[in-house]
Order: C-alpha cells, then sequence, then structure tokens
C-alpha cells in the first residue's frame, strides 16, 4: 500500500514534494519546477498549501 510521506532523503524544505513525486513516481526535479511556475501563477497560494502539507503530511519515519 502506497503512503504519501515527507521524505527525509529527496528535500530541499520539509520533503513535501520529494514525497509527493515519490509518490506519483516522477522525478522530484519536475514536481518543483512544476510547483514553482503554479506558486507564481496563483499569487502565492501554492506557498500556503504546502505550509499546510507540512503540518498533515506525516515524515517517513513516523508511520513505522
Amino acid at each position: 500500500m502506497k503512503r504519501l510521506t515527507r521524505l527525509n532523503s529527496d528535500r530541499m524544505v520539509a520533503g513535501v514534494l520529494g514525497g509527493l513525486a515519490q509518490y506519483f513516481s516522477i522525478d522530484s526535479t519536475i514536481v518543483r519546477v512544476v510547483f514553482v511556475i503554479l506558486t507564481i501563477m496563483s499569487v502565492f497560494v501554492l506557498l500556503l498549501i504546502y505550509f499546510a502539507a507540512m503540518i498533515i503530511i506525516p515524515k517517513e519515519q513516523e508511520i513505522r
């Protein structure tokens, strides 16, 4: 069963985008570039969503 977690190994800030990339089996760089473009286009609303995800999504080691 797949679980969405914040990664410790593939992280730039909190590991949320690395976790999303792993969950959907795509490259984390692509996820980060798309996130930056969408954040600029949405007048930084996605940043608020990112910070909420940092709080909601558990870290990789907390699930075990």
